[in-house]
């Protein structure tokens, strides 16, 4: 396939390592062998990363930085609970994000803006939405570390309207946007035309997944719905050089995370690479 711009740039590959192999040593491996410089922690050993201990954090990585790879961003369930949990009970969470985040080398902390309630109006939740998140942010800005809001099916920013809503009202160097094209498909929304004018400016880093409006399944980049090649010939004219994480989600997703296992991510990596190679991106 011959690229379409003869201007490369250079985008820096990374990927959740825990879809690969509990093992991060095995999960190192594997990313390395398809050519990423990075790789995004959400869990190792089968342990959450904001659950690991100052020890297990460490001997981590240990094995992390003897791999030669960085850390992109430590993948924090923040977020990913009910309201009805004090807010205290996320800023602990996001305390040991920050640990983890100082220990491995990471800037970005991935968080989530709160399940939304069943039955009721999800408009019902925007300002208690809203305070959380400019506490959280408020949090990382002390912390010297950057969170990165994922649209996620299900949680108040789910679709591009309350995701704009969440990063201008709380207004803060310290939140920015994880793009995911897949999870945007699993709402109903078609994420280059609906959403990608109004919060291109507020993306830092591309979560690099796809999915099928038919099914809502989770296909290799460029396989879907997820408009993909759009959003990275996209994200080149305007400049980004930031980090693009593989999250196939080819074997398993549920509502924490996902496993692919060693092949599907190969699988994931090169439909991935088609698609950045046509648009003159180079992966590093």
């Amino acid at each position: 396939m011959t690229p379409a711009s003869t201007d490369t740039v250079t985008w820096e590959l990374s990927g959740f390592g825990d879809e690969v192999d509990p093992d991060p040593r095995l999960q190192c491996a594997v990313l390395l062998a398809l050519g990423a410089s990075h790789i995004e922690v959400r869990s190792a050993w089968d342990i959450n990363i904001v659950e690991l201990d100052d020890a297990r954090l460490a001997e981590l990585d240990g094995i992390i930085r003897a791999s030669g790879l960085g850390v992109s961003a430590v993948a924090s369930p923040i977020g990913k609970s009910d309201l009805a949990q004090p807010i205290e009970f996320e800023l602990g969470r996001l305390d040991r994000a920050i640990v983890a985040a100082g220990i491995l080398g990471a800037n970005y902390i991935r968080i989530f803006s709160f399940w939304q309630i069943d039955g009721a109006p999800v408009e019902d939740i925007r300002d208690e939405v809203i305070t959380r998140m400019r506490r959280l942010a408020d949090r990382a800005e002390q912390g010297g570390v950057v969170l990165l809001h994922e649209n996620e099916k299900d949680i108040y920013g789910d679709i591009p309207e309350r995701v704009l809503d969440i990063v201008q009202s709380v207004d803060s160097p310290a939140l920015r946007l994880a793009w995911d094209n897949a999870n945007f498909v699993q709402v109903g929304v078609r994420p280059f035309t609906d959403g990608f004018a109004a919060l291109a400016p507020y993306v830092d880093y591309l979560q690099v997944k796809d999915a099928t409006v038919a099914t809502g399944d989770v296909v290799p980049a460029g396989e879907g719905d997820g408009e993909l090649l759009q959003t990275i010939t996209a994200l080149r004219d305007r400049g980004f050089r930031g980090f693009a994480s593989l999250e196939p989600h080819l074997t398993n997703a549920n509502p924490l995370g996902g496993f692919t296992g060693p092949a599907g991510y190969g699988r994931a990596a090169r439909a991935f690479r088609t698609l950045t190679d046509h648009a003159g991106v180079t992966l590093a």
